[in-house]
């Protein structure tokens, strides 16, 4: 993986539940800053409940970074991504390729 590629500074955030006085918190932390690329691959439009929603998919490639799950999101600029599928590619442990969605709400 060349570093040229990896322009996005990125954070992967990771989530804990608090359950304070039978108050269930959910609250994102950060778990890793790393630099990566994110490609879109495609974009939906649909309607559901009579009302029209999107749909943009997006591939993040980043560096092999250990404990990442797909219960984690991925931080660029202000846009969020909800992480899909996280993918070792060529099962080497060197680089992962992130199959995420973006959140648009």
């Amino acid at each position: 993986m060349k570093a040229g590629k990896l322009r996005h500074k990125l954070t992967i955030q990771n989530y804990t539940i608090t359950n304070t006085y039978g108050t269930v918190t959910k609250t994102w932390a950060t778990y890793a800053t790393t630099w990566g690329s994110i490609e879109p691959l495609k974009g939906k439009e649909f309607f559901e409940s009579a009302k029209e929603n999107a749909e943009l998919t997006h591939r993040i490639r980043i560096r092999y970074t250990a404990g990442i799950t797909t219960k984690m999101r991925v931080i660029w600029n202000s846009k969020v991504f909800e992480i899909m599928a996280v993918i070792d590619k060529d099962e080497k442990d060197t680089e992962y390729e992130l199959m995420c969605k973006e959140d648009q709400g």
